[in-house]
């Protein structure tokens, strides 16, 4: 039995889930496929992505195709209640509801847990922590799980390099299907359409600093450059920081950029990005987001030290007032601006990424009893085979190579 908010709820989240349908023409085409193919027959599959719109109908999707699926959300904050509902209508064993204390977000996981799930889709890793500890009794049937996000990729590669992942894992951020668009398309544009509709101050004209210009970073980056602003990169990584510098953004670390911004974005995937230092010279009416996993980016706990009150001034704006009567504006609290406070990735995009996530999740119910322990890619024939039936959905033209130029290509010379 479903653990949801409100079961009233459920016309509305079944209209988001048909509306995201309309615009996701290769995981529609998955559906179909599955109906007939049942691969998941007689598995249980638990999920645990962001529970909107779009995750429903992979739910939805693994269900045709056999599975016994059970759902909840990867951040609380990001959970819609009305979808949750939905899914419920349809049958469907959910477990969460928006705005989830702590205590009740974790018994929400493990409850999806404890069915004892053959397969997994996790995002962050939270699952995976879960099953090599406290609910290591749920892992009985698990033959393997996939990572939707960069923080669960390098969560697993830790556990694999300690010699502590128990179970093959599939690295669904790393397929060219996911992180080459969701990344950068996905986040770039979720994370301004956010921004933009949460404070309702124009872009044109303002400084923007982008801390990390990864896959996730350049997205950011190039869409605040495209509306307008002018736009600052810090960085750790010497490459990253030469890419972005030319590709003609200012680099710059956060000591000197904190006093330019006027908005600041973090996507890192690492804590105190900006801290106590940064916020002291930081302009009155500073904007800062978050749009890497966790909420630890920029440090809250030293923006509240600072301050003298605290002001939730719009929808997702909390106002901190520091002491000398700046503000400085926290977007979301600090979790994921375009989940939190946003819709998330668009439909278009998350096509490919789930579709990547079932595929996956098919080859785990097909081969995954005969792999190791261990940290998988997506095997290449799936990253392909998505990309040619999108490449068709949007009925774009795609060359082939002739037996000439099949024979040129691979010859030694």
């Amino acid at each position: 039995m479903s653990i949801i908010r409100d079961s009233s709820l459920a016309p509305m989240g079944l209209k988001k889930i048909e509306w995201v349908k309309e615009f996701m023409p290769v995981l529609s085409q998955l559906e179909e496929k599955f109906k007939i193919e049942q691969p998941f027959k007689g598995l249980k599959v638990a999920v645990s992505v962001h529970l909107e719109a779009k995750t429903a109908y992979l739910g939805l999707v693994l269900r045709s195709g056999g599975a016994e699926v059970a759902i909840t959300g990867s951040n609380s904050l990001s959970t819609k209640d009305d979808v949750c509902a939905g899914l419920d209508a349809l049958g469907m064993n959910v477990y969460a509801w928006h705005g989830a204390t702590e205590e009740e977000y974790w018994s929400h996981l493990k409850k999806t847990l404890e069915f004892c799930p053959h397969i997994v889709i996790d995002d962050g890793g939270d699952f995976v922590h879960l099953l090599h500890g406290e609910c290591k009794d749920f892992a009985k049937n698990l033959i393997g799980g996939t990572e939707e996000t960069t923080t669960g990729i390098h969560r697993l590669k830790a556990r694999e390099k300690a010699n502590e992942l128990n179970f093959p894992w599939i690295a669904v951020n790393d397929a060219d299907c996911k992180y080459l668009f969701d990344n950068v398309h996905g986040t770039g544009q979720s994370t301004w359409d956010a921004i933009m509709y949460t404070t309702n101050i124009m872009l044109s004209g303002k400084v923007v600093v982008v801390a990390g210009h990864g896959w996730c970073g350049s997205g950011i980056a190039e869409r605040a450059r495209g509306l307008g602003a002018r736009v600052i990169v810090t960085e750790i990584n010497p490459h990253r920081a030469l890419e972005a510098a030319m590709k003609g953004f200012e680099v710059m670390n956060m000591d000197e950029a904190a006093k330019e911004g006027d908005f600041f974005i973090t996507v890192t995937g690492c804590k105190d990005v900006i801290v106590d230092r940064h916020y002291k010279v930081m302009k009155h009416n500073a904007v800062v987001a978050n749009a890497g996993h966790f909420d630890v980016e920029f440090s809250k706990p030293h923006l509240k030290a600072m301050s003298e009150s605290i002001d939730l001034r719009r929808p997702f704006i909390e106002g901190y007032k520091l002491k000398d009567g700046r503000v400085i504006n926290v977007l979301a609290d600090g979790r994921l601006v375009n989940i939190v406070a946003g819709n998330g990735h668009p439909a278009d995009i998350m096509d490919l990424s789930f579709s990547i996530q079932a595929m996956s999740a098919r080859h785990l119910a097909l081969n995954g009893r005969g792999l190791k322990p261990a940290l998988y890619n997506v095997p290449r024939e799936v990253d392909d085979d998505i990309a040619v039936m999108k490449v068709k959905a949007m009925e774009l033209g795609l060359d082939k190579l002739t037996a000439e130029q099949e024979a040129y290509i691979n010859s030694a010379g």
